[in-house]
């Protein structure tokens, strides 16, 4: 539930994003910096400092807080009278969220076993998916309803799911590995008696310390790996497409109406190849769904970029975007919640999450930040076409750096790749 969260409160805006314009008179810089990405600057900063209340506190703890925060933004945001104001509330929601990106993942890959693990950390992202579909389906049910101020409800919507996982995160166990990690045996065997359990108590060492620094060197690989893997995942233009989709779609003729009803089937389609992603990580592997990705964004953004170029239809522009959408949940939205949080030690990665999710959201925000910018200042096929040539870049990275991490422990994961570079 904290991934819906994350999925509805980053995607409200795009059905907010044009009436709020036009109420409050802001230009394309103020508009893009207060309105669009203040969510995502707070969700950078809740990512950044999101590995110590994680570590210190517990994921736990820190899920409970995830859910006082969003619930208090929300509220604000929903009430704002002026655009400052909400900015500081959209900001205080991101917050929270940039904690939950780091608490959620790092918390389910602990509790699962690693034949399950994709499937169980996929439900994060199944649920961001979740939430974004409803929240582009509540933006186009409610729209009108209260005229000019129909957008607090659209805002304020959010309340409902928020108040509910927060009042469900109080009856979660405690991470059994960061109960170990803290030196708690008693009450890790408590929280988990399971096979997991033994199995954890196997894996882990004397030397596993909650002491360890990420950026000793000792995790080199890890974090280029995390790094490029985030980078690639906003280089996509995923984050582009689901805010301003409903601009974008409007580009190619489609009315408002239209283009909010079409900005339905994007999330829909998200979540149904989502629902692919989830059955066959597991099976495929984290490498080759990303191979089937990484083709599928190239094939889906060239046409895209290409219809802009020679003015086809919306119907055909549509079913690219479609195209990519569904290449992006089976690949990297499918693998990207799995792999980082899979391939830091117990002892780091907490801040590993952090890193990884910080350099995520720092170029969507950066993404949100701009676009309303570029979609004005360049065409849409060369925007396009510049995403096409860094998803190639992606298709190299996979084939040449990334691992695959399928079935094979956490532990296991880490000293392999810990070995591989005190070895380089």
């Amino acid at each position: 539930m904290a991934g819906f969260l994350m999925g509805f409160d980053t995607v409200v805006i795009s059905g907010v994003n044009l009436a709020v314009k036009e109420i409050w008179n802001t230009s394309d810089w103020i508009h893009g910096t207060l309105i669009i990405s203040m969510t995502l600057w707070g969700i950078v900063f809740g990512a950044m400092i999101g590995g110590h209340p994680t570590d210190r506190f517990g994921r736990k703890s820190t899920l409970i807080l995830v859910g006082f925060l969003c619930t208090v933004a929300i509220l604000g945001a929903s009430l704002a009278p002026n655009p400052y104001i909400f900015s500081f509330f959209r900001f205080l929601g991101g917050l929270g969220i940039g904690l939950a990106t780091i608490a959620a993942p790092t918390y389910i890959s602990e509790i699962s076993e690693a034949h399950n693990r994709g499937r169980m950390t996929m439900l994060f992202q199944f649920n961001i998916v979740l939430g974004i579909l409803m929240a582009y389906f509540s933006n186009y049910l409610l729209q009108g309803i209260l005229e000019e101020n129909s957008w607090r409800i659209m805002i304020g919507i959010e309340l409902l799911p928020a108040a509910i996982y927060t009042i469900l995160i109080f009856s979660i166990p405690k991470s059994p590995r960061w109960l170990l990690l803290k030196n708690n045996k008693v009450q890790a065997s408590k929280t988990n008696t399971s096979k997991l359990s033994v199995h954890i108590k196997k894996l882990f060492t004397k030397n596993t310390t909650s002491n360890s620094r990420l950026f000793s060197g000792k995790y080199n690989r890890i974090l280029l790996l995390s790094f490029l893997m985030a980078l690639f995942n906003q280089l996509s233009g995923i984050s582009f497409i689901l805010f301003y989709v409903p601009e974008l779609l409007g580009k190619t003729g489609l009315g408002t109406s239209e283009s909010l009803l079409s900005s339905v089937s994007v999330g829909l389609i998200n979540l149904i190849f989502t629902f692919v992603g989830i059955s066959l990580i597991d099976k495929l592997g984290r490498k080759q769904l990303m191979y089937i990705g990484s083709i599928g964004y190239i094939i889906s953004l060239s046409m895209v970029a290409l219809s802009f170029y020679i003015n086809t239809s919306p119907l055909f522009t549509l079913i690219f975007l479609l195209l990519f959408v569904a290449s992006h949940a089976v690949g990297q939205g499918a693998v990207i919640f799995v792999f980082i949080p899979e391939i830091f030690p117990t002892e780091v990665r907490s801040f590993g999450q952090a890193w990884g999710s910080g350099i995520l959201n720092v170029f969507a925000a950066i993404t949100a930040l701009l676009g309303a910018v570029l979609i004005n200042a360049l065409t849409p096929q060369l925007i396009f076409g510049i995403f096409t040539f860094f998803m190639i870049l992606q298709l190299l990275f996979v084939h040449f750096m990334m691992p695959e991490t399928k079935g094979v422990p956490l532990e296991v994961i880490a000293k392999w790749l810990v070995k591989e570079t005190h070895d380089r």
